[in-house]
């Protein structure tokens, strides 16, 4: 999986962005492993665009032969076409809409995609040697339509737009008729999204997983994440997106947030003082007696002399040492000299995306079995959101580096010993 942060929509490009979206796949921990280069970042940052690209549902066609299809797609307007068997496919043209914009978000690397995603690797695995060997992200994932006026809404639609402007659904995709009269369909994987109840903030809780269909319908889950078969409409929900909105890409997981949420949010200068402020106490390794100290943010992958070490299970804070292994074949299992209990034993790294932060608390949890530190609030929020995981699965992850959770409550409360003197 990966992750990304999302802004929110202004009217000035030049003071603040509308909307951020960031990489949860949610999972990069501030920046890609190999740095953010164009459209390929850890967040994405949108504006309202110099001039309106968005498009609406105009003319209807019904079509019975291959060529005519091709005819209308060829027009060089935007079109989705529905097939419904080798003789009939139902081609909708889109025309220009002057009150929002489009952002496309997806795998491929062609100009239609603003924001390119691929599939998060937890950092459990994230080493040199690992390769995806079959991305599941659509490389047209999806589309996010904006208004140009205030509130700035925000909506999220199943599928992009190729260097065609056309979106295709095949004759297997799950594709349907509504009451209505009008098209519409499933990507392959899906587009899935949870909105928090409560917002993005201290007391928000997880929200209910739910599949946006191409035309923006929210539907429940299908059986399996590429079923045939549709979940249920429901009607009393809307494909707005919303501050803490998880948009889940099947390999990639992005977090919305608006400016207004971000506004309330720390910023990387409040998490650098609170690593100051940690270091300033000058925490001992209760067994050493040495100094500890977090390495600074531009250092988040290399592990230091002075770096913190902890036991996961029960949150005491150490210096590295080599001792204490309880057994040859799990290496990472070490007895606590302060308890006796045993379990992971992990240096810690402070997580440095401020957009995964509820809260502006201080750096008192820990992750497990990762070592991400983060604020209480922070730590006890994404323990308990069930990400996708797979065709249908979930589980609870290190939003700064896609790891799985572990332990009796995902995340443990750090030990630190003051110094002596």
């Amino acid at each position: 999986m990966q992750w990304k942060p999302a802004h929110q929509y202004i009217t000035r490009p030049d003071v603040c962005p509308v909307s951020f979206v960031c990489n949860t796949s949610h999972r990069y921990n501030g920046s890609l492993p190999n740095g953010d280069r164009g459209r390929r970042k850890s967040r994405f940052a949108l504006y309202k665009r110099p001039k309106a690209n968005g498009v609406k549902p105009s003319t209807v066609h019904v079509i019975s032969t291959p060529q005519a299809s091709k005819a209308i797609s060829c027009k060089g307007q935007h079109s989705i076409s529905y097939t419904l068997s080798r003789n009939q496919t139902v081609v909708v043209e889109y025309t220009h809409d002057k009150d929002t914009d489009m952002f496309q978000v997806g795998r491929s690397t062609e100009s239609p995609i603003d924001f390119v995603v691929t599939d998060t690797i937890s950092g459990s695995q994230n080493n040199d040697e690992t390769q995806i060997t079959q991305s599941t992200i659509s490389r047209f994932a999806c589309r996010i339509v904006c208004d140009r006026s205030p509130p700035y809404t925000a909506r999220i639609f199943a599928a992009g737009f190729d260097s065609s402007k056309n979106i295709f659904l095949g004759e297997k995709a799950a594709k349907w008729k509504n009451p209505d009269g009008h098209m519409d369909g499933l990507t392959t994987n899906g587009v899935l999204v949870m909105h928090p109840k409560g917002g993005f903030t201290e007391e928000s809780k997880p929200g209910v997983w739910r599949e946006i269909s191409v035309c923006g319908d929210v539907y429940t889950l299908r059986e399996t994440r590429s079923a045939q078969q549709r979940g249920k409409l429901v009607e009393n929900e809307t494909n707005v997106l919303q501050d803490g909105s998880l948009i889940d890409l099947c390999g990639a997981t992005l977090l919305w947030r608006t400016a207004d949420g971000l506004f309330h949010t720390p910023t990387q200068k409040h998490i650098e003082a609170l690593r100051q402020e940690i270091n300033a106490a000058r925490p001992q390794c209760p067994v050493g007696l040495n100094t500890l100290a977090f390495p600074s943010i531009n250092r988040k992958d290399v592990v230091e002399e002075k770096q913190p070490w902890a036991y996961l299970s029960c949150g005491h804070v150490h210096g590295y040492h080599n001792w204490g292994h309880r057994s040859d074949t799990e290496a990472n299992e070490r007895e606590c000299p302060m308890c006796r209990t045993i379990g992971p034993y992990v240096p810690l790294w402070l997580g440095c995306e401020a957009g995964f932060y509820v809260d502006a608390g201080p750096p008192t949890h820990a992750f497990t079995p990762c070592g991400h530190v983060c604020s209480e609030k922070s730590a006890k929020y994404w323990s308990q959101i069930p990400l996708p995981h797979g065709t249908h699965a979930f589980h609870a992850a290190c939003p700064f580096c896609a790891t799985q959770l572990s332990g009796e409550h995902n995340c443990v409360k750090l030990i630190f010993q003051g110094p002596i003197d």
